[in-house]
């Protein structure tokens, strides 16, 4: 679905000074003239507006209210979007209840609200406020002889409840995850930091979807400039409607050009409780489950959550099985094109007997034969994903057998490429963060052309293209390979391997303020006293 985005927003500022003011139009879709009114207080006028206002719109709701003999109401909501059992019993019997004992005490006293036994409940004079809160799930009521109406949150429809993360499934670790609903994440989160340090900055996005986002942060351990920063740019997204958080992540990044992300995203509470405590920064959108967090390292891309449940000694072991798949995802294809192509005395004589015998009947070269499988590998994988997961796995796993062994025996392909192809995916499946993953996928296309074109020289190239790229990306001012380049000796610690918790006393030097974690090693090791 496409939007409207300011993305380059200095450029199209300096063409639209260049033009006749009179031709500007205001982000959004057009609204009624009545939005820009205040609020009648002749009942007939209410109605009127509110018809025009919500004009072909069958969902929303018009009840007409007899508040007293002498007030007359109308109450008008979002069917599906509000609790009708709290419009009848905690609104409209309370608000009645009220007013008829303040027009007995006081009649000539105007109504007031803070004898209504309602707590949520809103005064707006104009259409326009009123006209959002109806859309934003509450109720609106308008009276006779009142220039103003009530907003009540009677927020309610049908959500899902917490269930297990689907993309981030572990075998130790909590199993709660976030859902479509902000405030139910929000609590997720409270529940897990339950300290008054945790921040949490409301803010609405989207001319037309008018999107609430939620910027949250520990105070004392983020960095107070970073967050000013954050808060600059999601303050300057002018967009017609933000519907997931991919959108803010595309908006609000250092380098939107590069293949690699530079915001991860995670529908678990306890990751992005443990990045807070890091200095973190997250991004929390009503509608999806994902949050955003950020600043990160592209060592954070590699680590999983459960990384810091189990021991120590075994998450290095995984870890390290993780670095090494994804060199393989990303160069093995590579590096079997060009060995085949251009350096074949680099192999044992045996060995490469056996490879030019499975290809003597191949009529394309390397480089084409490896393109061919990477190709339907690729679809095979995208078909997996969007058919229905009764049947989307088998499809995925099925097809690679079957197109691979008919595309050996048509000697379209030889048998040693499918290895190649069939190890290089089950690896790309190893690393932790999908979008993390997709990069690598994507790059491995190139080096591949790079290495069909100048043998292992051409992979050098390319690791030395990716390299300096790296070197010169940040993620919101931080250096995406930090820890290593610049090296900080501290923050080596959780990088390559993960010392046990007892050793990491402080927190990482990029991204905090307070680097203070823990007050002590348990085991009094002398690093805990150099601040290591």
């Amino acid at each position: 679905m496409a939007a409207k985005s300011s993305k380059g927003s200095e450029k199209s500022k300096t063409s639209a000074s260049t033009t006749d003011s009179s031709k500007y139009v205001p982000l959004g879709l057009p609204s009624p003239p009545i939005l820009k009114q205040p609020i009648s207080a002749v009942h007939t006028n209410q109605i009127q507006a509110l018809k025009e206002i919500f004009s072909n719109s069958s969902d929303v709701v018009f009840r007409n209210v007899m508040i007293t003999p002498e007030i007359q109401g109308l109450l008008v909501y979002v069917e599906g979007i509000v609790n009708s059992a709290d419009i009848q019993e905690h609104m409209l019997r309370p608000l009645i209840r009220g007013l008829i004992q303040q027009r007995t005490d006081e009649p000539d006293v105007p109504i007031d609200d803070t004898r209504i036994e309602l707590t949520q409940v809103k005064r707006v004079q104009t259409w326009a406020a009123a006209t959002e809160g109806v859309l934003a799930s509450s109720a609106l009521l308008v009276m006779d002889g009142e220039a103003e109406a009530w907003l009540f949150n009677v927020k309610g429809g049908v959500r899902r409840g917490v269930e297990e993360p689907q993309t981030e499934s572990v075998i130790r670790g909590p199993r709660e995850g976030f859902t479509e609903t902000l405030r139910m994440n929000t609590a997720l989160l409270r529940f897990k930091l339950k300290t008054p340090a945790l921040k949490m900055v409301s803010m609405t996005l989207g001319s037309d979807t008018k999107t609430d986002v939620v910027l949250v942060y520990l105070e004392g351990v983020a960095d107070p400039q970073l967050i000013q920063d954050v808060k600059k740019r999601l303050e300057k997204i002018e967009i017609d409607g933000i519907l997931e958080s991919g959108y803010i992540e595309e908006l609000i990044e250092d380098n939107p050009n590069s293949p690699f992300p530079q915001m991860h995203y995670s529908e678990r509470p306890d990751t992005v409780a443990a990045n807070l405590l890091e200095g973190r920064f997250s991004i929390m959108v009503d509608g999806t489950p994902f949050a955003l967090i950020a600043p990160v390292t592209m060592w954070q891309m590699l680590q999983a959550s459960e990384d810091y449940y189990e021991r120590f000694f075994i998450t290095n072991l995984i870890r390290w099985i993780r670095f090494l798949f994804v060199f393989i995802a990303l160069f093995l294809p590579a590096l079997y094109i060009a060995i085949t192509t251009f350096h074949q005395d680099m192999l044992p004589t045996t060995l490469i007997l056996s490879i030019a015998g499975a290809r003597e009947a191949i009529p394309f070269p390397a480089l084409i034969e490896a393109l061919i499988m990477e190709l339907s590998f690729e679809a095979l994988r995208e078909a997996g994903v969007r058919l229905p997961k009764t049947v989307g796995q088998a499809v995925s796993i099925l097809g690679a057998l079957v197109i691979g062994q008919a595309a050996v025996q048509a000697g379209i392909v030889s048998a040693p490429m499918v290895i190649i192809v069939s190890m290089t995916g089950i690896a790309s499946f190893t690393i932790p963060r999908f979008n993390f993953a997709i990069t690598v996928r994507l790059l491995r296309f190139p080096i591949m052309l790079l290495a069909g074109m100048l043998g292992l020289y051409g992979i050098v190239i390319g690791l030395v293209l990716i390299s300096v790229h790296l070197t010169q990306m940040t993620s919101f001012g931080v250096p995406y390979l930090s820890g290593v380049s610049p090296y900080h000796k501290k923050d080596t610690k959780d990088i390559l391997v993960r010392v046990p918790w007892w050793k990491m006393i402080n927190r990482p030097s990029t991204v905090h303020r307070d680097r203070k974690r823990m007050t002590r090693d348990i085991n009094g090791s002398p690093e805990a006293e150099e601040g290591w």
